[in-house]
């Protein structure tokens, strides 16, 4: 597996797709087999060049930090690459390999444009060897055949650039998903320093007096320690909701069915005798783009919320509809509702109407339906009840992110 939001059958599965889109095919493989052994007496030529000319650009150079080792390893290295563009064998190492290069280049700070100027250049040189072979041998590499190398040599580095740019683009992603997530925690950490010690503080002043109290009764014993325990209580609820945060895992988006996802959303909630639950959907609902297990967190949360919020029982009716390019899953209760001044805030860290809330459930729901390409919106009627509606967006055909 080369990365951890992607594996080599979905890299090749990816490829194959791309293949097809652009009319790949085995005529086209076995042309460049051929003429592999013909050409191959060029590479280090070509790689030569090819180092000559990084050497002059300072950007691409300051990249290459391991001195002349380095060089000569990379130098083994793009020489391979060649031979393996001349194989026609494209299957899945092939494909994970080239998409290594793009992943290997963002570890490295190497900019994506170097990437394409460089293809370009080795493209430039191997069509000039092949054109350079048909003037000397047209027996060997006829017009035809030389015409139809150009074609496939240029669709097979397109190919080789597409899935370069998916790594770079799959990298990228996995950068700005950990740099977002610690923003947060450093947004939020000064409402965790406050709700942390609201706690602490009671504990102390209950310590100060289990330690300092003269002779004081079993009764008052009992109160402090009854107290100490709750607020421990508290903190802990506060620790385990950053942790979960924290701990949540990086943006996977898949095509998936949403109807399995909502009953394993409804088993993992106790919900009471005194509420019914009732699911509405259409007999057919495409599949949705996202990451599932971060899907379940969010329905979780809602049917919970929406439990909580009918302490005395009720009805939750959960709907399935279809809007254009969005699958709508709504969570309805028949609870208190949201007063109206307080609505625009429930999704805010560390907002919270219910008594010992976190308020971080909401804001967590939020961020990650966003980060899934999708919309968390709320309506509510005080006395009535809340509606949360998740928005994701349907799957193409193709559709698979990271």
């Amino acid at each position: 597996m080369p990365h951890p939001l992607i594996s080599s059958e979905l890299i090749f599965e990816r490829y194959r797709e791309l293949q097809n889109y652009v009319g790949w095919t085995d005529a086209d493989s076995e042309l460049l087999r051929r003429l592999g052994p013909l050409i191959e007496n060029t590479f280090v030529m070509l790689v030569e060049d090819f180092y000559e000319t990084i050497e002059k650009h300072s950007q691409a150079a300051k990249v290459i930090t391991g001195g002349d080792a380095q060089i000569a390893r990379l130098k083994g290295t793009l020489v391979q690459w060649l031979k393996e563009l001349f194989s026609g064998d494209y299957g899945q190492v092939y494909a994970t390999r080239r998409w290594m290069i793009g992943h290997r280049h963002v570890e490295i700070g190497l900019d994506e444009v170097y990437t394409n100027v460089a293809l370009s250049r080795l493209r430039r040189g191997l069509m000039n060897q092949l054109n350079e072979m048909h003037r000397r041998s047209p027996l060997l590499l006829s017009k035809t055949d030389l015409l139809d190398a150009f074609s496939a040599l240029n669709t097979l580095i397109d190919l080789d650039l597409a899935l370069i740019e998916h790594a770079y683009q799959t990298e990228l992603t996995t950068q700005a998903q950990s740099t977002e997530r610690l923003a947060f925690i450093g947004q939020i950490s000064g409402g965790i320093a406050h709700e942390l010690r609201n706690p602490l503080n009671v504990i102390k002043t209950s310590v100060f007096y289990l330690l300092n109290a003269k002779e004081p009764g079993q009764e008052k014993i009992r109160q402090h320690l009854e107290r100490i325990e709750r607020q421990v209580g508290l903190a802990d609820e506060v620790i385990t909701s950053l942790t979960n945060f924290a701990k949540m895992s990086l943006l996977q988006r898949q095509p998936f069915d949403i109807e399995p996802i909502i009953h394993e959303a409804v088993s993992s909630c106790e919900v009471p005798n005194t509420i019914h639950l009732a699911l509405r959907s259409p007999n057919e609902i495409p599949l949705v783009l996202a990451d599932a297990k971060q899907i379940r967190i969010v329905l979780t949360n809602l049917i919970r919320n929406a439990i909580e919020a009918m302490p005395s029982g009720g009805w939750i009716q959960l709907s399935v509809a279809v809007r254009r390019s969005f699958v709508e899953i709504s969570v309805k209760d028949d609870g208190t509702g949201i007063p109206a001044d307080k609505i625009d805030s429930v999704m805010e860290p560390f907002f919270s109407t219910k008594p010992r809330g976190m308020g971080l459930g909401l804001p967590m729901a939020k961020a990650i339906v966003e980060k899934n390409a999708g919309h968390l919106v709320v309506s509510s009627v005080p006395g009535k009840g809340s509606v949360f509606t998740v928005w994701l967006p349907v799957a193409t055909s193709a559709a698979s992110t990271p």
